[in-house]
């Protein structure tokens, strides 16, 4: 178990920003910095992050916190891990306590399979390094493709030895069980007996982009026809091949900072460009390109350069990938290297400076790529010349953005010497199609949706206005809780002649303390499970202690609970009230002006009595309708009563309040 002054120390050293930036591609935006959300597939950058406050904020999905938050949202660390994760990036020592049995059965099946797979690289490793069979068979395979020393670490390639059980049994011997060996796909176990499944091989661990190892490459190195060249690991719970791309956490920081992706398509194409100085590279392992690889790669840079090898055999079937990464509002390029070369054997003969200026020379635009690559089969042929045209059309429809919709169809037309009305006929019949499918589709949606809209109509206008006022107590406490102001306390008394006289006193109080007397005296909980679970904690924060810190009160919050922080600490319209407040334009944007600070309080306090108040009385008018309502009839009436008369001085405090703030 991590130490407390380990997790204190992790916490104040991270940043928010860099940890983020190894995942999300930053701009700056003001004093915050912004990027596409990780979380969603949008195309409009919603997802912000506070370098000042040291916490983020999804828009787009809700979700919020600090750097430990991020990681746990997006690389489903457990709270353990993510400390594990940021302290290694840091380089800040862990102090472990003594762990308890209940921690370890703790341990949940995910997180066995991420120790079995780090064991096994580690493994793989030793031997490469260690072991004679390693040295001088896998090894020497490295060396022979040029790898260097430094490279061959830096992936942490491995050598699995042709035995048949060899890892297997290191890792029973280490108390790894067998179970998750199975699952992994490390172990194939049947009829009683139970072998490795990368034996003789070569081994590439395949990490997510945090550098967790989900899965393994491995190259066989004999001439045995009746095994596979390479091979991979199985579908697991951690490995799922079509979300993962090999190289990306070795990759991402380069990608980001050069605003451009290269795409290959094995682990030594990958390597051998990263030891040219090419980091900005990774690789879809063989598999046929997935919108979710490219939903990773679109999370670092809008751009993305596929290097197809020299041969051309097979190249049209891998222009299916072009199209999905133009579907996802990327711009896409595409280089070839010369025949009988792939960006292996190219990177590894070829000069860093030559190397950039062949890829940055050589990288056409799809348009022109297509074209170049089609033309060829299509010569003086009409029919296919008029396939291809048909084919670059169906490309560019793909794209979402229709300013570049248009400007690729002006390109087609010139390239093709082809009027630019009838390719915009063509992509017109192809939108329409498209638009026809979805149009049926949003009719069916609409039609179930019209259905229940009357009936939850009332519900959401009451719920929306409840949210916001309960949302706005939280946005009041968090960033003016421990303040001290002026408050009025306003008392009705009656004289002999039965005259009602208002008395006025004057007090000095926290707010966090007037806020909590306020509701303590009618007994009211919020009524969002989530916001009173915060209102709660807040008080008891506010309670027990003198000094009340932002950034630490959320490094100490569940993720949900962060998520409703960080939501109101990053927006900025965070002063206003719903309709009550728009009209009078009571805007708390001077944080020093606690006659303000007074005025807002108190009319939300009272704007929340009056609203609960309101609907209390529309609940007991309903029972009047029942025909065994809960109260008698003549009761239900004295207390609709009474709660109007409450209700007219609660209104009248509120007509007061704003003719004294006008």
């Amino acid at each position: 178990m991590i130490s407390p002054s380990t997790v204190d120390l992790v916490f104040e050293t991270a940043r928010v920003e860099e940890v983020i930036g190894d995942f999300v591609q930053l701009k700056r935006a003001g004093s915050n910095l912004k990027g596409l959300s990780p979380f969603s597939n949008e195309k409009s950058p919603s997802f912000m992050v506070s370098p000042v406050k040291q916490i983020w904020k999804d828009f787009s999905s809700g979700k919020g916190g600090n750097a430990v938050t991020f990681l746990m949202e997006h690389e489903h660390f457990t709270f353990p891990e993510a400390i594990r994760y940021l302290a290694k990036k840091y380089n800040i020592e862990i102090e472990e306590t003594v762990s308890s049995e209940e921690d370890a059965v703790a341990a949940n099946e995910k997180e066995s399979m991420y120790l079995v797979s780090e064991f096994a690289s580690t493994y793989f490793q030793h031997v490469l390094w260690e072991e004679e069979e390693g040295k001088a068979i896998g090894l020497t395979y490295f060396k022979e493709r040029g790898f260097t020393t430094e490279t061959i670490k830096k992936f942490n390639l491995g050598y699995s030895p042709n035995t048949w059980d060899a890892l297997t049994k290191e890792a029973l011997g280490k108390s790894y069980q067998l179970e998750f060996l199975e699952k992994t796909g490390l172990t194939i176990v049947g009829e009683g007996k139970q072998f490795d499944r990368f034996k003789g091989r070569v081994m590439f661990p395949i990490q997510s982009m945090s550098g967790r190892v989900l899965g393994f490459g491995g190259r066989i190195l004999t001439n045995d026809k009746k095994a596979a060249k390479y091979l991979n690991s199985p579908e697991s719970e951690i490995y799922h091949k079509s979300n993962v791309l090999y190289g990306i956490f070795h990759a991402k920081q380069a990608i980001a900072k050069q605003d451009n992706c290269y795409l290959v398509e094995g682990y030594t194409d990958v390597i051998q460009m990263h030891q040219a100085g090419i980091e900005n590279v990774v690789s879809s392992s063989g598999t046929a390109l997935t919108p979710n690889q490219i939903r990773l790669v679109n999370r670092l840079t809008k751009n993305i350069t596929v290097l197809f090898d020299g041969d051309a055999a097979g190249l049209r079937a891998s222009l299916r990938g072009i199209d999905l990464i133009l579907e996802e509002g990327m711009n896409v390029k595409i280089s070839t290297f010369p025949d009988g070369d792939d960006p292996d054997s190219f990177a590894k003969k070829t000069p860093y400076n030559e190397l950039v200026a062949y890829l940055e020379e050589n990288a056409k635009d799809f348009i022109q790529f297509k074209a170049s690559l089609l033309m060829k089969e299509a010569k003086n042929d009409p029919i296919k010349k008029a396939e291809l045209i048909r084919d670059m059309v169906t490309s560019i429809s793909k794209i979402p953005d229709r300013i570049k919709k248009e400007i690729y169809i002006q390109e087609c037309a010139r390239i093709m010497d082809i009027s630019e009305e009838v390719l915009f006929s063509t992509l017109a019949q192809m939108t329409q199609k498209d638009l026809s499918e979805a149009n049926k589709k949003f009719k069916q949606e609409q039609k179930a949706f019209e259905i229940v809209k009357t009936e939850h109509d009332s519900v959401i206008s009451k719920i929306d206005i409840l949210t916001l006022l309960e949302k706005t107590i939280l946005e009041i406490l968090l960033l003016y809780g421990h303040h001290e102001v002026e408050f009025e306390n306003v008392f009705l008394q009656y004289d002999d002649e039965g005259k009602e006289i208002e008395t006025i006193e004057k007090v000095q109080q926290k707010i966090y303390e007037r806020i909590y007397l306020s509701l303590q005296e009618d007994e009211i909980e919020l009524a969002n499970p989530l916001f009173n679970a915060i209102y709660v904690d807040l008080i008891s924060h506010y309670h027990l202690n003198k000094e009340f810190d932002k950034n630490q009160y959320v490094n100490n919050l569940q993720p949900g609970q962060a998520s409703v922080v960080t939501d109101i600490l990053m927006t900025d319209e965070k002063y206003q009230l719903h309709g009550w407040l728009d009209k009078k334009q009571v805007f708390v944007k001077e944080k020093d002006d606690f006659e303000i600070l007074s005025r807002l309080v108190s009319e939300t306090i009272v704007t929340f009595r009056e609203f609960l108040i309101t609907q209390v009385n529309k609940e007991l008018i309903l029972q009047l309708q029942e025909e065994n309502p809960t109260f008698s009839p003549q009761e239900i009436i004295v207390m609709i009563n009474d709660y109007n008369k409450l209700k007219v001085n609660i209104t009248r405090k509120i007509g007061r309040m704003r003719s004294d703030y006008n």
